[in-house]
């Protein structure tokens, strides 16, 4: 793709002649359309973990492998989320913010089943035994912390907390970062030896934790930028009138 195509190809969507006898664009049919499909997308890695359930294709341990599954796809869908405004900004896509809402809900729904994998599959309700788990056993003890921090958000992410809350939603979303690290963290203790897939989801999360960084950063001296020639002009026209009234 040659250099400044993404930014083109949005305006190309948004420039598309209108159909007759509807209010609505090409552009916005397939954004409608997109939507659902990316919602069957996201399902998929469940009706696989059914499918090989079902087909007894989970390996000697399957509870193992349907609570790292789930957890994996937990995590995967959260680096998702969070890449959602870095891309919107490097491409100027901006009807990616569309889908960051379920992307996230995705991502909470896959902790759930992980959560629930380990509580009902592998623990039965154990309660005391899970207790035991979550003070003794660090991963254990750091996942239970980072879903503790999912659930706010995701009881917030609706149009009506968004206005209720104001910039305390912002505030609260931020977890996220948080909820990031220790996700990442979780997978790392748990694994103990190879460490190489959750070092891939590690830098993936320092990548866009840079992003993130560099575009406040770049943000600030901006704005220090914009607020240093502002004093600098105020300070020539008072000099100026001062060099008058003498």
């Amino acid at each position: 793709m040659p250099p400044g195509a993404p930014a083109v190809f949005p305006s190309i969507l948004s420039s598309m002649v209108v159909i007759r006898g509807d209010s609505v664009t090409a552009p916005q049919r397939l954004l409608w359309l997109l939507k659902p499909t990316l919602f069957l997308a996201c399902l998929a890695p469940l009706a696989l973990l059914a499918w090989d359930a079902w087909s007894a294709n989970l390996g000697a341990n399957p509870i193992t492998a349907i609570i790292a599954r789930n957890g994996r796809w937990a995590l995967r869908f959260l680096l998702i989320t969070l890449a959602i405004t870095p891309a919107r900004r490097l491409s100027g896509w901006t009807w990616l913010i569309r889908y960051r809402r379920m992307l996230g809900l995705f991502a909470f729904t896959y902790a759930c089943l992980h959560a629930a994998s380990y509580l009902v599959l592998d623990q039965f309700f154990a309660w005391r035994m899970i207790l035991e788990d979550v003070t003794k056993r660090p991963y254990i003890t750091i996942g239970a912390t980072a879903f503790t921090l999912l659930v706010p958000l995701a009881v917030t992410s609706t149009k009506k907390m968004i206005r209720r809350l104001g910039k305390r939603w912002l505030q609260l979303h931020r977890l996220i970062y948080v909820i990031g690290f220790l996700g990442v963290l979780h997978f790392l203790l748990l694994v103990k030896s190879d460490i190489s897939s959750p070092a891939k989801y590690g830098a993936i999360l320092l990548l866009l934790l840079g992003i993130r960084a560099w575009t406040w950063w770049g943000r600030a001296m901006m704005e220090w930028a914009t607020g240093a020639l502002a004093a600098a002009r105020r300070g020539l026209l008072l000099r100026r009138r001062a060099g008058v009234a003498k």
